[in-house]
């Protein structure tokens, strides 16, 4: 089990996941201001992603011309009634067809949008719950390309951020099935340059009244349209139906796309019947849901009956895996999940989802993967309860939750290599999870499959399984730290704590308490993280765990590394480094190495820490460990700079550099080019440095890392100032101090405003020398000492 070790707190790498974007300093450094040769490292910058997010087309798409009309004069305007908007709502009953209509006209006029389409079914009405709108930013944001680890935690920061990353693209976003106003909101781009189609069951009067938006109420098909879409489906197979059949079949599906499609599906699989029969056996289920229903709802009657109609029909290994998938943890499935959940080989279930796909009973919007529309899925969990008695249904349920934890297992060993295995169970019989050799397969599996793995630890929670919770929930830790998914995060620690103690799996509690310690240590509650941790060791001390013990002293020497209370840091380090050398735990020993380094240069014992650092690199290089050996050169250059070595110092962070580059590390590696900014001025090409800070802030603005950003600012008014151009240095200083008075970020501030005092005469510097000098008495290191000794020099 690793601790941080991953993610930037691990290495002491400042994280602040901000992103209310800056508008200062809109052009850090105009090439036409620098005098002499600018000399560019790496500059061309990776293309931003354009996603193509959109399902397949719909298929055998008919009619609805006037809908199609209204939608083109979104685009053309001209003399329409119809003006330029932001947002338009798709409106109408379950079943009408919105989504189909949305997605058909979004593939006809997806050239209008050269930025991109973004896609998300919000599940506003599906049996489980809701996609959030923080999981909907967390996926656009990464369709973007916002590296995980630099998405916000708060919701309005992501809000903010997708719209400054929105504000100059011309993109389509749909947002299917949305349930309230409240899952729409914090998605809409903040520009009518973007397009934002909504579809749901509700009208937003808020939205129209409040956002502007226009609204589309989609009607039942006519029955001219109605028989023309039971045509066209059918055309292949039955040619010969009279017209009053297909009418009366219309009718009996309420003229409702969905319904109409299923039916037809249905009659062109018996082909050699005639229809009025096939009709009648739908009049017949039809009778019986008037019977069984409770209320008057003559369209939801009319999709029910269909919806029986067709079950009926399945084979009967395909009906039951139909009833068994209505019990799967999340709205999404590949066929390695549907096999586990009916206990045959994964070629079986393939054939059993292509009869339902083929019955229009599930949708297969991608190759693999497979869904239910909402009011099926109710339907098919209604089923499992009336066909499957509850051994069955729980030998189900069982078989998936297996069928996941034991492939995450495989996949955490190749994500989170450093992790403490966990202890699960064999799987049950007629389970096969899947092995992966290969870690970017073993990254996609997760992130398709994460969401079934958090609705998988809720599953197994209501179902009293809770020694399989905690252990789920503790093989996603490793994973997402790395990942920033800190909605998830803490929502499956809080599960699987409570799991754990419900079992009293002592090991376990602590396991997620330090899960929960870390994601509040990267969400900057340190308060939180330091209690978390206290418990996590106190249990660990008890049960002699001494691995995790190692793992919470190096936690402390975090949090105490963020507080920037160094020498405890270090004491706390050295501490952990013994248990890990006790151990004989090499990787670990190399992790702490690095936070022991990098502790070093903060204390300035520069020599140890050119020492200790080196030998983390090279320990993280045996291992195959590339981010964390890229984090160990980024350190050591620091130092090797610092010590005067300015060869050595190039020659590391140019490493670390290439290991951000090659490996797409693109957060880390436009926080390391402010290290090699500072090589280049520490080598006297302050002019070079410029081009690197300006790369670095642009990077860290898009990012919303508003702290990152501010450590550009200032280091462009260094440079700025070691060119001879004070006032150009001041305005970026000032700049830096804005936005560390908003991060909190007390060191860094005080840095800056002691940067701006050097640049400025004696009496405009005494203020900010001043406030420097009072923020500098919270800490007692050397670093901090030095500089307010040169405070006072300065003042003098």
């Amino acid at each position: 089990m690793a601790a941080d070790e991953h993610s930037s707190d691990e290495h002491g790498e400042d994280h602040h996941p901000r992103s209310d974007v800056s508008g200062a300093a809109n052009d850090v450094v105009q090439a036409r201001d620098i005098h002499g040769g600018v000399h560019l490292h790496n500059s061309t910058a990776p293309p931003r992603p354009v996603p193509r997010q959109l399902p397949g087309n719909v298929s055998s798409f008919v009619n609805r011309l006037a809908e199609l009309r209204r939608l083109d004069a979104l685009l053309d305007p001209g003399d329409s009634p119809e003006r330029a908007v932001g947002v338009y709502v798709i409106t109408g009953t379950a079943g009408v067809g919105k989504t189909s209509l949305a997605l058909h006209w979004a593939h006809r006029v997806r050239h209008r949008f050269p930025d991109g389409q973004l896609y998300v079914n919000l599940r506003g009405y599906d049996p489980g719950p809701p996609v959030t709108p923080e999981q909907a930013l967390d996926q656009f944001l990464r369709a973007l390309g916002v590296p995980p680890a630099n998405i916000p935690v708060a919701l309005a920061d992501r809000s903010a951020l997708l719209r400054s990353l929105l504000a100059e693209r011309r993109t389509l976003v749909i947002l299917d099935n949305a349930a309230t106003a409240s899952q729409v909101r914090p998605l809409l781009p903040g520009t009518s340059a973007c397009l934002v189609l909504v579809t749901s069951r509700h009208r937003f009067s808020g939205l129209v009244a409040r956002d502007g938006a226009q609204r589309l109420v989609l009607d039942l098909l006519s029955e001219a349209d109605a028989v023309e879409l039971l045509r066209t489906v059918m055309s292949d197979y039955r040619t010969k139906d009279e017209t009053v059949d297909l009418v009366e079949l219309a009718r009996l599906c309420a003229r409702l796309p969905l319904a109409l499609r299923i039916a037809a599906e249905r009659a062109s699989s018996r082909p050699l019947m005639q229809l009025d029969e096939l009709i009648g056996d739908l009049r017949d289920e039809s009778a019986l849901w008037d019977a069984l229903a409770a209320e008057q709802d003559d369209e939801a009657d009319a999709v029910r009956s269909v919806f029986a109609w067709s079950y009926r029909a399945l084979p009967p290994q395909a009906a039951r895996l139909f009833c068994l998938l209505g019990l799967h943890p999340g709205p999404e499935f590949g066929i390695a999940a549907a096999a586990a959940m009916l206990g045959v080989e994964p070629a079986v279930a393939r054939r059993q989802l292509d009869a339902l796909v083929g019955a229009h009973m599930i949708e297969q919007p991608a190759s693999g993967r497979f869904q239910f529309h909402d009011l099926l899925r109710a339907y098919a969990a209604q089923q499992a309860q009336q066909q499957e008695d509850s051994a069955s249904r729980l030998m189900a349920v069982v078989r998936v939750l297996h069928f996941y934890a034991h492939t995450l297992a495989s996949a955490v060993l190749l994500l989170a290599p450093q992790d403490r295995l966990v202890p699960l169970h064999d799987f049950a019989r007629d389970v096969r999870p899947l092995s992966f050799t290969d870690r970017g397969v073993a990254l996609n599996w997760f992130i398709l499959e994460h969401a079934n793995l958090i609705a998988g630890i809720r599953i197994a929670t209501a179902h009293e399984f809770f020694e399989l919770a905690w252990c789920v929930a503790a093989m996603l830790r490793g994973v997402q730290e790395r990942r920033n998914t800190f909605g998830a995060w803490f929502e499956t620690a809080r599960l699987g704590l409570k799991a754990a103690r419900r079992t009293g799996h002592r090991y376990g509690e602590a396991e997620m308490l330090d899960s929960l310690g870390k994601a509040n240590l990267q969400s900057q509650l340190l308060v939180e993280s330091s209690a978390c941790h206290e418990e996590a060791l106190r249990i660990r001390r008890e049960i002699g765990d001494r691995f995790g013990e190692g793992v919470s002293i190096n936690a402390f020497g975090l949090l105490a590394w963020r507080r920037r209370r160094l020498f405890d840091a270090r004491d706390r380090f050295t501490e952990a480094m013994l248990v890990f050398r006790e151990l004989s735990e090499t990787q670990w020993q190399a992790v702490i190495a690095t936070n022991l380094g990098m502790t070093q240069y903060e204390l300035l014992d520069v020599t140890s820490a050119v020492g200790t650092l080196i030998r983390a690199a090279a320990a993280h290089r045996k291992s195959g460990n590339r981010a964390y050996e890229g984090s160990a050169l980024f350190h050591l250059s620091m130092a090797q700079r610092e010590s005067g070595d300015l060869g050595s110092a190039m020659s590391s962070i140019h490493d670390a550099m290439e290991i951000a580059e090659q490996d797409t590390y693109h957060a880390w590696g436009a926080f390391w080019l402010l290290e090699f900014a500072q090589v280049q001025r520490a080598c006297g090409d302050p002019a070079d440095a410029l081009i690197s800070y300006q790369r670095s802030a642009a990077v860290q603005r898009g990012l919303g890392d508003r702290n990152r950003e501010a450590m550009a600012l200032d280091g462009t008014g260094e440079a700025y100032r070691e060119l001879g151009r004070p006032d150009q240095a001041a305005a970026f200083h000032r700049m830096a101090i804005a936005l560390y008075r908003e991060t909190g970020d007390r060191w860094a501030h005080a840095q800056a405003l002691a940067n701006l005092g050097f640049v400025l005469d004696d009496d405009a510097a005494r203020p900010y020398r001043e406030e420097a000098a009072r923020l500098l008495v919270d800490f007692d290191d050397p670093r901090a000492v030095r500089l307010r000794d040169s405070l006072g020099s300065a003042g003098r």
